[in-house]
Formats: structure tokens, C-alpha cells, sequence
């Protein structure tokens, strides 16, 4: 599997504006069926798809098929939406020809489909956030035409899925090159890919460093495009001194569980556990630290993960005040990463940078705050994120109402008493968040608002009925729900 070359990108983006300039018009009815049909085709695909991610990841069987369920879930979701239609957000204000002191013109206002898309596929989910994952599948319902890179540590999953949808597409009638697939493990591929004029969004999932090249790289360009990029997020959770007390071997059960599963290899790990010292904090830390020892390495998702892992980890044990309170039996080879538990004090933690940085892999900081009051400077000055937890009595979280306020400001979604790993899919859930979690914290990569990263508005004014998309014509003729004259209607 050979790196695209310039001309091959060149003629794939070309391929796919002609796509566009039909895509973009065929009805939700008909992008419904394609998206149902993609779903279809991915199942048909059998153990196959199966085996292949398990070899290529080293994830566990049961891992796969609920992630292949989720992927086709994922389908199906953005096919009932396309099809019902309302998602395109119509708003219609007919004209008043006589008001005074000056006529109102005719206005209709829906999103259109921004443009042909590239989606960069996600190391740690093969098939939920990669080939025909949440970003394809919401471009596509979108109606824009998506080119996906293929990441390298899992070609030939990615290679499986392209198929299903290619497959897709021929049989429900898409114009060709509505999708496309390509190979490139070199950055001058992702960077020909995001430079392309034609481009005009991207979708990315990885680390800090990939998510930001590629930002900075859109927005060299003479015409700037938006590059949605979830890159990086310690998911702080935050344990309340009273339910700390009296709760810590539950708190500390869940946390353990959800700092290994899957070898820490979620964007919504919690790597970062903050609590004011006293008694509860000193059996929390007890507690946690036996669930860690106990715990056994796991095989990462591929040679670079593990690696990435091994250096920051080990660079964060060098820092100042650094304490290890837990971590699992030494690994068993280098693709292998080994859970582990620190602790800081807050005042460390306030002064040094490289504590706050994501170790991605089977790690959590405990930061040992002295009183509330450290708490709260602590909170203040995190980094955005894609999750912050509290775990705490409904009278306690009311006391802290100032801090959750702030917590608001830092994270896309805020969870009580629970843990931050498990992204329900669904039109409620928000994933994504401040900067560096994400380049634009408006939007969000899991449920149906994801759809809105990849259009954009655009008004009609004075427009002859004729000449409207179906979703703004008098007459209503797709029967959706629109905003008209002010008041939600559907005749």
C-alpha cells in the first residue's frame, strides 16, 4: 500500500468536486438510502472485518464488533436524520411589501453542504473513527463528497471498510467519487491533502501536534478552510471531600477501571484526579492504588502508541514532586503499556506545564490540593477539555457552584458522578471542547450535530418559488419542520 502521490490527490479532489456538484443536490431521501446501504455493506463484510482490526490493532474481538456496531449505528442515525430533513435548520420570513417605512424582502435561510471533505482515520478506533467513521458518515449525510487517508497502523481495515462503501455507492446510484480512499503514511500526503484548493473541511482525530500542523496549515492557505480536529484532553475529575469520605472504594474502583480499559487508549481517559488532602483522599489513594497493582500491562494499538506512551510517562516521573503511588507489573515487551498512578502536590502542579499534558495510555495524576481554595485555582487553570467529572453529594456539588461554573467554561460535557470513558452516540451528547481538546469547541465529532461541522448557511432573498431548494418552497413539499414567520411549522 504506496503513499498517494501529488497527481493522484490532485485528480481524487478533482473527482470529487464533480461529485459535489450532483451529491449536494440529491434528496435526504436518497443520501438516506446510501448511508443505510453503507451500514449493510460493512455487516456483510463478516468476520473478515473482524479478524483484520484484531491483527492489525490488537484490540479484542469484543472490542471490534461493538465498534463495528457503532460504526453502523452511526449509519443508520445519520440516515433517519437526512431523511426526516429539519436538521438543515430552514427559516422562512416571507415578504411584507408594504410595511413602512420600508418594504421586508422575501427571506429563506437552510445550511447547504459545505464542500468535498478529508478525513484523516483515528489510530485508536479503526473502524468508529476512521474509514467510515462519524466524520465520514456525517460529511456524506451532509452532502458533501469525502476523501479518507487511511491511517497507516490499520491499512488494511480501513482498505475493508472503503470497499463496503464503495460498494455502497454504486448500487444506490451515487455519482462516482463521492468517496474515495488513499494511503499515506508520510505528512507531505496529509499535507497535499488539506493544501488541495478543492478541499474545503477536515477531519482529524489524533494528537496535539498532528491536530495543530494541520490547522496551522489550513489556515495558511489563501483561502483558509476549518479543520475539526479533537487532539487533546486530560478529562480532570474532580472528587469532592465528603462523598470522598465516605465513598473512596467505590470512587476508586470505577476510576481504575476506566484510567485501563483499553489500555488507556480513549480520548476520554481520566488523567487527572484532583481532591483536597484529608483522610478520604489518603483511603481513596490506598484503594486506587491496589486496583492499580493488580491491574496487568496490555498490548497498545500499535508500536508508535506504545512509545509515545513509555516517553511521556517516564517524563513525567522526572519531574519535580512527582510521587508513584501505583502501577502494574513490568511490561512484558515494548509494545506493552503499564499502568500506572502518580500524585503532585497542587503547588507543583501550579508551576509546571509538562504536568499538564495528556500521557496517552493507562495514567492518571492525582493532584493533592491543601484546602477548596487550591481546588479552585487548580480548576481555574486548566486547559480546555473534552469531559470534567465531579463526584460528590447533590448538597456538596451545590456547594461548589462557583467551581462548577468554571468547569462549564473548560469542557464540552460535564459528568456527576460518573467516569468519563463510554461516549453515548446520540442527538444530546456533545464531544468535543476548548482548545487544545479541539480546534473549534462549537461543534461536536459524536451525535447528529456533528452533520452541522460540514455545512454552512446560506439566505434567499426574493428567490422565485420555483427556483427554491424543496426545503424552503411555499407548499412545504417535503413536509419538515420549519421556522416561519416566527413560528414553527410543517404545512
Amino acid at each position: 500500500m504506496t503513499d498517494a502521490t501529488p497527481n493522484e490527490i490532485d485528480q481524487a479532489l478533482k473527482a470529487a468536486q464533480l461529485a459535489f456538484l450532483s451529491y449536494k443536490n440529491l434528496s435526504g431521501k436518497k443520501k438516506a438510502v446510501f448511508l443505510r446501504a453503507v451500514a449493510d455493506e460493512i455487516e456483510a463484510l463478516g468476520p473478515e472485518l473482524v479478524q483484520t482490526a484484531m491483527r492489525e490493532t490488537n484490540l479484542p474481538e469484543a472490542r471490534i464488533i461493538n465498534e463495528r456496531g457503532r460504526t453502523t449505528g452511526h449509519c443508520r442515525m445519520f440516515a433517519d436524520l437526512v431523511e426526516e430533513g429539519s436538521w438543515v435548520d430552514t427559516r422562512v420570513d416571507t415578504a411584507l411589501p408594504h410595511r413602512m417605512p420600508a418594504p421586508k424582502p422575501d427571506l429563506r435561510k437552510m445550511l447547504v453542504p459545505i464542500g468535498p471533505v478529508v478525513v484523516f482515520g483515528a489510530a485508536n478506533f479503526p473502524l468508529a473513527y476512521s474509514t467510515a467513521g462519524g466524520d465520514t458518515i456525517s460529511a456524506l449525510a451532509a452532502g458533501c463528497p469525502v476523501i479518507v487517508k487511511a491511517h497507516p497502523a490499520h491499512a488494511g481495515t480501513s482498505s475493508l471498510v472503503a470497499t463496503a462503501v464503495t460498494q455502497a455507492a454504486g448500487r444506490t446510484g451515487m455519482p462516482n467519487a463521492v468517496f474515495q480512499h488513499v494511503f499515506g503514511a508520510s505528512f507531505e500526503v496529509g499535507q497535499a491533502l488539506v493544501k488541495h484548493p478543492l478541499t474545503k473541511a477536515v477531519g482529524f482525530t489524533g494528537s496535539l501536534a498532528g491536530g495543530k500542523a494541520l490547522f496551522d496549515l489550513a489556515n495558511q492557505r489563501p483561502e483558509p478552510i476549518p479543520v475539526f480536529a479533537e487532539m487533546s484532553s486530560i478529562n480532570p475529575v474532580v472528587l469532592l471531600p465528603q462523598s470522598l469520605q465516605t465513598g473512596f472504594a467505590k470512587t476508586a474502583l470505577v476510576l481504575a477501571s476506566s484510567t485501563t480499559l483499553g489500555v488507556g487508549q480513549f480520548c476520554t481517559n481520566p488523567g487527572l484526579i484532583l481532591a483536597v488532602e484529608g483522610e478520604g483522599l489518603t483511603s481513596f489513594v490506598a484503594a486506587l492504588a491496589a486496583e492499580i497493582n493488580k491491574s496487568a500491562p496490555g498490548t497498545m494499538l500499535h508500536q508508535g502508541i506504545a512509545d509515545n506512551y513509555a516517553t511521556r510517562s517516564k517524563r513525567t516521573l522526572t519531574q519535580q514532586g512527582i510521587t508513584v503511588e501505583a502501577q502494574a507489573n513490568e511490561a512484558g515487551d515494548a509494545a506493552q503499556g503499564r499502568p500506572m498512578i502518580v500524585s503532585v502536590a497542587a503547588k507543583e502542579f501550579l508551576k509546571n506545564p509538562v504536568l499538564a499534558e495528556e500521557v496517552f495510555g493507562p495514567f492518571s495524576m492525582i493532584v493533592k490540593c491543601a484546602d477548596r481554595h487550591e481546588l479552585h485555582t487548580v480548576v481555574n487553570l486548566l486547559h480546555g477539555q473534552l469531559t470534567c467529572s465531579v463526584i460528590g453529594s447533590d448538597q456538596e456539588i451545590a456547594e461548589y457552584e462557583s467551581m462548577i461554573n468554571v468547569l462549564v467554561e473548560k469542557a464540552g460535557r460535564l459528568i456527576v458522578n460518573g467516569v468519563p470513558t463510554g461516549v453515548e452516540v446520540c442527538p444530546s451528547m456533545n464531544h468535543g471542547g476548548p482548545f487544545p481538546a479541539t480546534t473549534d469547541s462549537r461543534f461536536t465529532a459524536v451525535g447528529t450535530d456533528a452533520i452541522k461541522r460540514f455545512a454552512r448557511p446560506v439566505a434567499f432573498q426574493n428567490f422565485p418559488n420555483a427556483l427554491l431548494p424543496d426545503e424552503l418552497k411555499d407548499g412545504n413539499p417535503l413536509g419538515i419542520w420549519r421556522l416561519v414567520n416566527g413560528e414553527f411549522d410543517r404545512k
